[in-house]
């Protein structure tokens, strides 16, 4: 139990240490895209930025790419999703993690956050985003 009282220690290291599990990540993927709904988004785009961490549970030692996730395989969903005018980015999040979960029917778990970088509102700095978690 040492390793449960260090200090930075995150949730996914925890799981981690219980039982079995890998995570494959893609981090900071960067996008222009048409998603939104206000006025002039369908014609300018704008910055998004993706980060997707997939989970499953290996039933035997991982020595092949067949037996894991893979993540050009995830990068290549991400994009084409990304690619497609949506209105909100919910949606593109729930229509990813649909997709994963077909092509890895293994999984047992998804996380996507998706910010937008420069959202349309006036007097605004920072980002919005959201987070969409599945767990099968």
């Amino acid at each position: 139990m040492r390793l449960l009282s260090q200090k930075n220690l995150s949730l996914s290291h925890i799981l981690l240490y219980f039982r079995s599990m890998i995570q494959v990540h893609l981090k900071q993927l960067k996008f222009h895209a048409f998603h939104g709904l206000y006025p002039g988004e369908e014609l300018t785009g704008g910055s998004f930025e993706v980060n997707l961490t997939v989970s499953y549970e290996p039933v035997n030692p991982v020595v092949t790419i067949e037996q894991t996730v893979n993540y050009v395989v995830l990068y290549n969903i991400v994009k084409q999703h990304m690619q497609v005018p949506t209105g909100l980015i919910e949606t593109v999040a729930e229509n990813i993690c649909t997709e994963v979960k077909k092509e890895f029917p293994f999984i047992n778990g998804i996380v996507i956050d998706i910010d937008k970088c420069s959202p349309p509102i006036e007097q605004f700095e920072g980002r919005t985003g959201i987070t969409v978690a599945q767990s099968y």
